[in-house]
């Protein structure tokens, strides 16, 4: 049995403890996709949401720069990165194949053994970020 994340901690050791728990396919997965983001954006803001017991208290990651960028869920059989405003940033390589009925959110989901175009998600990351800021004004 795993222990609770206590809540002192910070949201990049949250994102850390989930990883860890997952201890499979699905957190190699998040892990990689943290890092990409990370790269596409330096200053990017790691955030924990969502915190409930039915997710052992682990919640959600989400990366923001001037507003959310997109959230990284983990289910049985995928990890799903959504983008909040996913709908507004041009996607050239086609990675969105999730959500793509609404007029805001899209998002990226990823199964076991399935690769991704890195820098097809970094441009996806900036995109949102130039978006976040441009819409801050």
């Amino acid at each position: 049995m795993t222990k609770s994340p206590s809540q002192g901690e910070s949201p990049s050791e949250l994102i850390d403890a989930q990883i860890k728990e997952l201890g499979d396919w699905r957190g190699k997965t998040l892990s990689r996709m943290r890092t990409l983001i990370k790269q596409a954006d330096p200053e990017v803001v790691e955030e924990v949401k969502w915190r409930k017991p039915s997710n052992s208290m682990l919640g959600v990651p989400v990366w923001s720069h001037h507003g959310i960028i997109c959230t990284g869920e983990t289910y049985r059989d995928k990890v799903k990165l959504t983008f909040a405003r996913g709908a507004s940033i041009e996607d050239p390589a086609g990675l969105f194949n999730s959500s793509l009925e609404g007029n805001t959110r899209r998002a990226v989901d990823l199964h076991e053994g399935e690769e991704i175009d890195e820098e097809a998600l970094k441009d996806l990351v900036r995109a949102a970020v130039t978006l976040n800021e441009l819409t801050r004004r």
